[in-house]
């Protein structure tokens, strides 16, 4: 974020030499006879607060539009081509800036019949911001963007703000350096023009690939949440990187927020809270055990959702009255899989004692932010509680979550009383749904626990024996990497390590690697692991055909055999046809060291992701 807001800072002074700068300077240079305290300083004040004040209002309104509804997005893209065609023809410009400018210079007239005091050099600030703040088309459009496709939020101001204090400052030492500065600058103006007109044909490019559908594998790159892109920006630097949970097997996205690993554990029952009775799985037949749950505040809006499935746009309002289960997850992700049986046992269980649990589907990769990608995973898991697709990480900012999966319990009075971060302490969980519902006035509570048992990918694993980590194939968070120097976004020959090491893996072939993916080119492309676990998963992808990519596994050179996963044979063949998670393996008996290989016999196949259990 530091470098983020350097970069925007940079930006904003470096504004002093664009054309749109033009309006701004006889308001600037009029000050140059007054003390710069109390004439000059408070109007280049003023003219920085008025610009992110006009542009955040801006880049809300953006943001708002799209979430409103699907047909949101293509106004968003509207509003983004007007001001394209600003930045293009001067015209346009003038009309649109009309208004604002209209107001800027009753303001100006007002803190001039006022001159030499600070109050009216401050006015005269503000009558400059609105004068600017339609002129910076690049950067508003920027934000605009941002907005439209991930959400305004503290972010965006605080670039904003960022790039108006960086004008502001070039300005200020124009200021101090005198006339001569402001004659100097005006000849050095004459090809900032081009520049402009050049800015305008780039946003009309992007406006034209967002609408013909060109962004998909760019918009998991351009915020969120989140690679080195960025959405990775907004979801992990504001989507840090991904990185262990504070619950077992739990994966978390720091958001920026405060919340790390147990930050939010004074408010949460830790694992010997509710020993005792609990073990074993089922209470005795005897009164309920009262648990302390804390008030952790008020459930924050579920505003913000693309879509819904199952369900019209649910309320915190119509909610009351009513327990709450909010489950974040991922589609692709092994340990929401995992977690699924449960929540799913808990929905169906409580349903008619007051349960509403409801699914906020916050998409860590590209492919995970088409709408009918997770309805067809949805539908295969077999959920039919409310879903919520939070592509633009509005729900998971408002709870400032950064967990897949998270859990979030709200009593009837919409108030957050418990949250479990990752996998495990199952048992836990439900005790607090079935407290929650009774202090809700529901009655014949069951004092048992559900007997969950998953299948395939996700049954639950030994954590004890999981001796590799997620482990990402994209460069912007790889690690262990055993086949040489990586090449960025370019196709590049990889050979695969013969004798890899405990946790590291290597490519073979022509592969382009990019930040969250690797793209084969050519057929006969191989990835290979050293891996330590009973079971073994990688997010695997068609090519942009969507032509089904055959491949064929093996373990330590052999047919997997009786250690094939669901997605496999026993001969080790399978075929990708679908962007998912795949289980390759599933090992039979004792965990050991082992090295794993999968060849693809077709071209385009994308991979993403390890994952172990």
């Amino acid at each position: 974020m530091f470098l983020l807001i350097l970069l925007a800072y940079l930006g904003g002074a470096l504004t002093i030499v664009s054309p749109c700068i033009l309006p701004v300077l006889p308001f600037v240079f009029s000050s140059a006879s007054q003390p710069f305290r109390r004439s000059g300083l408070p109007l280049l004040i003023g003219m920085a607060l008025t610009f992110a004040v006009v542009a955040t209002l801006a880049a809300v309104g953006g943001g708002w539009v799209v979430t409103a509804n699907q047909y949101g997005r293509w106004l968003a893209l509207a509003l983004m081509a007007c001001f394209a065609l600003a930045l293009l023809l001067p015209h346009v410009s003038e009309r649109l800036t009309q208004p604002l400018v209209s107001v800027g210079n009753r303001l100006s007239q007002t803190a001039q019949d006022g001159q030499g005091r600070p109050w009216a050099a401050l006015l005269l600030g503000v009558a400059t911001g609105l004068l600017w703040a339609p002129c910076a088309g690049p950067i508003l459009g920027l934000v605009l963007t941002g907005a439209a496709l991930q959400g305004a939020n503290v972010g965006s101001t605080v670039l904003l703000l960022a790039y108006a204090a960086g004008a502001a400052t070039s300005l200020g030492l124009a200021l101090l350096a005198g006339g001569r500065v402001f004659s100097a600058m005006k000849r050095s103006l004459g090809a900032g023009e081009w520049v402009r007109r050049g800015l305008g044909v780039l946003m009309l490019a992007g406006v034209a690939a967002i609408a013909m559908g060109w962004d998909t594998g760019v918009l998991a790159q351009v915020s969120t949440a989140s690679t080195g892109s960025l959405e990775q920006s907004l979801v992990t630097r504001l989507a840090g990187d991904k990185v262990p949970g504070a619950a077992p097997s739990g994966d978390a996205a720091a958001s920026g927020g405060a919340m790390n690993g147990g930050a939010m554990n004074g408010g949460a029952m830790n694992g010997g809270a509710m020993t005792g009775a609990m073990t074993g799985g089922a209470m005795q037949a005897k009164a309920p055990q009262s648990l302390s749950l804390p008030d952790e505040g008020p459930a924050p809006a579920l505003d913000g959702a693309v879509q819904w499935l199952n369900s019209q746009p649910l309320t915190m309002a119509q909610l009351r009255g009513k327990v709450v289960l909010v489950d974040f997850w991922t589609y692709s992700c092994i340990n929401c899989l995992r977690a699924l049986p449960y929540v799913k046992a808990w929905a169906e269980k409580y349903r008619d004692q007051g349960l509403v649990v409801i699914g906020v589907h916050a998409p860590e990769f590209a492919f995970e932010r088409d709408a009918d990608n997770v309805k067809r995973a949805a539908a295969k898991l077999g959920l039919d509680y409310p879903i919520a697709i939070d592509n633009n990480y509005a729900i998971w900012r408002a709870f400032n979550n950064q967990y897949w999966p998270a859990h979030y319990f709200i009593d009837a009075q919409g108030r957050i009383r418990h949250h479990h971060f990752g996998e495990g302490e199952y048992d836990q969980s439900e005790r607090v749904i079935q407290q929650l519902l009774r202090e809700a006035g529901a009655r014949d509570v069951s004092t048992q626990v559900a007997d969950v048992q998953g299948q395939g990918a996700q049954l639950a694993p030994d954590m004890a024996e999981v001796g590799s980590p997620e482990t990402y194939v994209g460069y912007a968070r790889a690690e262990r990497f055993a086949s040489g120097r990586v090449t960025h976004d370019d196709p590049a020959a990889y050979t695969a390590p013969d004798h890899p090491r405990l946790n590291q893996w290597g490519l073979g072939g022509t592969w382009i690697v990019e930040d969250e993916q690797a793209r084969l080119e050519q057929s006969g492309g191989r990835i290979v692991y050293r891996f330590h676990a009973r079971d073994l998963h990688l997010v695997l992808g068609p090519g942009p055909d969507h032509k089904p990519v055959r491949f064929r596994v093996t373990v330590d050179g052999k047919e997997p055999g009786a250690a094939h996963g669901a997605d496999v044979a026993a001969d080790g063949s399978g075929t990708v046809t679908e962007q998912r998670l795949y289980q390759l393996l599933r090992q039979p008996g004792a965990v050991g060291d082992h090295t794993f290989a999968i060849e693809f016999l077709d071209p385009g196949v994308s991979a993403y992701a390890f994952t172990f259990g």
